[in-house]
């Protein structure tokens, strides 16, 4: 069925967007079962009415004719066949049991997404963690977030951003470090932009690549790539040297300055600019206007958190923002834009292996107590010992040592570093469960593939960057046979023998269950339910109890019963922090360079990231024509001097290759690119283009505290291809295949 371009639509409902994590709300317009249009909800204070490209594709890509309708099995002889429900979740059963009973729990595993509402987050973890013993359970968002979960944990005593979009508009001074905001949050970027046109604001953007977020600063740093920890450390010098701090803060809230300073010190204005590749003056520059603003926020994403060291480079930028005071006051703080729309989502409900809900550790056991008595569950039945991070993940599946992995609702045969060793792992997985709404590079490998329910067709709840928590509602029915993933999850629960754990009627239930787990934690959302979402969206912490009233004499009174909490819109307003002392931490940064610094024979630093048209792997967005048109394939950007080295020109094919492989694109020539890196985006994998992907290059080293890979940092060289080889092959998309996995 194909979405109508001509019929008007009958009745409108309110919806948030599935794509990154500022969580724009939706009014999607709705005919006769059929989703036809989107357009931006102006109720909802995330964007106000406006929208970036994205959305407008949806109706497109949810009636695409490849879309996954019914359980799909591998045959001996390779091919696929059309199952029943019953059939194929047998077979998920019987597999993951036998795996279980030969191996032991850890055999097994879990990789899922930060696309899943939070109920479904919820219900695996709740199967896996607490029925089945394994905390192998992780998320792509290891691969874009867990440096900031780390950075706030380790400096706040709990993950989330302190502060709001509201705050933009209070901020006399925007720091973008690391971050295309221009094209990955552009909602978000709307609202920097127009905080801008007051005289006062200044803007500093971070970035080896000019991007066109630099278009609207005041300051564009274009440092060389992994030198992030240099420019910190000496803008910390010099707030602290020219006492461009907030002592009375420091003093009263916070511990560990000496350590951090110590460290700062030894950048010298003349070491942080050499190392950086940028002048003197522009690093003076971006200290005063930081610290002399009488409040500044720093905004980061992956280019921050995608580092060997990216935990230090978040806790390096949160010094700056506690040695000014920034923290817990309008327009201030350190802010972490989310990558994808319920990554905060799966943070609180324990999508890391590492993670219990409501921001317990796996490793702390009265965390695993409190758990496992709400969860009714026999005690030491959450293991003590943290899952194995994304990465460890598929290299345990590539060893051996993981048997069963069951992949929801992401698609790691594009997406993951160092692709022949993902490829080769799930080519050599015992039993590969494969979870999505439409074929990918990674159903190819599946023995099990189970069409899921997508966007508008089931109903659950994500949270935003701004920890703002919104209802998604079942718009329309699923096509075919497709199952909401919280249901074929707790099908599988009740299966497996644990009937009363799993005997959930809708996702408001898991959800009634869910948020018990948050009673008392940093991410309470006890005063929540799908009822009250209805109304419109919170963040938290938001709680059940009703927020107290001071009558003028000082007397505190309870008011009415029916009074709700209203949320939180900034957190720390009271100075007060989840550490033991109630002190934010400040931390010692040295600098440490990139894992895979570049070489003779691999010159150049490759960065990865995105355009704003397209999503992740293109699962959704390239089969929208809409958001396809204008884009002629992947493409590379590189400095002049880089172009004349390779031998290749604008416009032309080159090839881009590393000690892993190369992939193949159209070269971009451009004096945005720093000298000594290039660009590509990491969209198109082998659905896509034939050329190979940007993964096929990329290292999957990872920071040793959160376990995030440094996909922007390897080492590549660019070279030409003879004209008869590039002519070969097309850079379209191949012709969607119907249900083949």
């Amino acid at each position: 069925m194909a979405a109508s371009k001509k019929k008007a639509p009958e009745r409108w409902v309110r919806s948030a967007c599935p794509y990154c994590g500022v969580g724009c709300g939706l009014e999607v317009g709705v005919r006769k079962g059929e989703i036809l249009q989107i357009r931006g909800d102006h109720s909802h204070p995330a964007n106000f009415g406006k929208l970036c490209p994205k959305p407008a594709g949806l109706p497109e890509s949810m009636y695409s004719r490849d879309r996954l309708t019914h359980p799909l099995r591998r045959k001996a002889n390779g091919e696929t066949k059309h199952v029943s429900w019953d059939e194929a979740l047998s077979e998920v059963v019987d597999q993951l049991q036998t795996t279980i009973e030969r191996h032991g729990p850890q055999a097994a595993a879990f990789y899922i997404s930060g696309q899943l509402l939070t109920e479904d987050y919820y219900v695996i973890n709740k199967l896996a963690k607490g029925c089945l013993g394994t905390n192998n359970v992780d998320s792509n968002s290891r691969l874009c977030m867990s440096s900031a979960v780390a950075g706030y944990a380790g400096a706040f005593g709990a993950d989330g951003p302190p502060g709001a979009y509201a705050d933009i508009g209070h901020a006399e001074c925007v720091v973008l470090w690391g971050s295309n905001a221009a094209e990955c949050h552009p909602v978000a970027f709307g609202r920097i932009k127009e905080r801008k046109k007051d005289p006062k604001v200044s803007v500093i953007v971070v970035d080896p690549r000019r991007t066109p977020t630099a278009e609207i600063a005041d300051l564009c740093l274009q440092i060389k790539p992994g030198t992030d920890l240099a420019l910190a450390n000496g803008v910390l010098r010099i707030l602290l040297e020219e006492d461009l701090v907030d002592r009375k803060f420091i003093e009263r809230r916070t511990s560990g300055l000496e350590a951090a300073a110590k460290v700062a010190r030894k950048w010298s204005l003349e070491r942080a600019a050499r190392t950086c590749g940028i002048e003197k003056k522009h690093v003076v520059r971006a200290a005063r206007l930081f610290g002399e603003a009488k409040a500044a926020m720093i905004f980061w994403t992956m280019g921050v958190n995608q580092s060997t060291v990216g935990t230090l480079k978040n806790r390096a930028i949160i010094n700056l923002c506690l040695a000014t005071g920034n923290v817990g006051k309008p327009g201030a703080g350190p802010f972490s834009l989310t990558g994808q729309p319920n990554a905060m989502g799966g943070r609180e409900t324990g999508g890391l292996s590492q993670l219990l809900p409501g921001y317990r550790l796996v490793a702390n056991p009265e965390h695993r107590k409190e758990v496992e008595r709400y969860w009714s569950i026999k005690p030491g039945s959450i293991s003590k010992k943290p899952g194995l991070s994304a990465t460890a993940l598929f290299r345990a599946l590539d060893e051996g040592s993981v048997k069963f992995l069951w992949v929801v609702a992401t698609n790691p045969a594009a997406s993951m570093p160092d692709l022949t060793r993902v490829r080769r792992a799930l080519s050599g997985a015992e039993f590969l469960v494969v979870q999505d709404a439409y074929p990918t590079e990674t159903t190819r490998f599946a023995d099990v593939v189970l069409p899921a329910a997508g966007w508008g067709e089931k109903r659950g709840t994500m949270t935003n960057s701004e920890r703002r928590v919104s209802l998604l509602e079942e718009i329309v029915e699923p096509p075919g046979e497709a199952r909401a993933d919280w249901e074929i999850f707790a099908k599988v629960g009740r299966m497996l023998g644990f009937e009363k754990r799993f005997a959930w009627e809708d996702p408001a239930q898991v959800y009634a269950e869910y948020k018990e787990l948050t009673r008392g934690r940093p991410t309470e959302v006890t005063g929540l339910s799908h009822e009250r979402l209805r109304r419109g969206p919170v963040q938290w912490p938001v709680t059940d109890l009703p927020p107290r009233a001071e009558r003028p004499s000082g007397r505190i009174l309870r008011p009415e019963p029916d009074e709700e909490h209203p949320g939180t819109p900034r957190l720390y307003v009271d100075g007060r922090f989840n550490t033991p002392d109630g002190r934010a931490r400040f931390a010692p940064t040295p600098h440490a360079g990139l894992h895979e610094p570049p070489s003779a024979e691999y010159p150049l630093v490759l960065s990865t990231g995105r355009i704003k048209n397209q999503w992740h792997t293109m699962t959704r967005t390239g089969r929208s024509e809409k958001l396809m048109r204008g884009l002629d394939g992947p493409f590379i950007e590189v400095h002049p001097k880089v172009a004349r080295q390779a031998g290749v020109k604008n416009g032309e094919k080159a090839r881009v290759v590393s000690a892993r492989g190369a992939f193949a694109a159209r070269i971009v020539v451009t004096e945005a690119m720093e000298p000594g890196s290039v660009f590509a985006p990491f969209h198109w994998g082998a659905l896509w283009t034939d050329g190979g992907s940007v993964n096929d290059t990329t290292h999957d080293a990872s920071d040793l505290t959160s376990g995030q890979p440094e996909l922007k940092g390897g080492a590549v060289r660019v070279e030409a291809i003879p004209r008869w080889d590039a002519d070969r092959g097309s850079e379209k998309h191949k012709e969607p295949i119907e249900e083949v996995v």
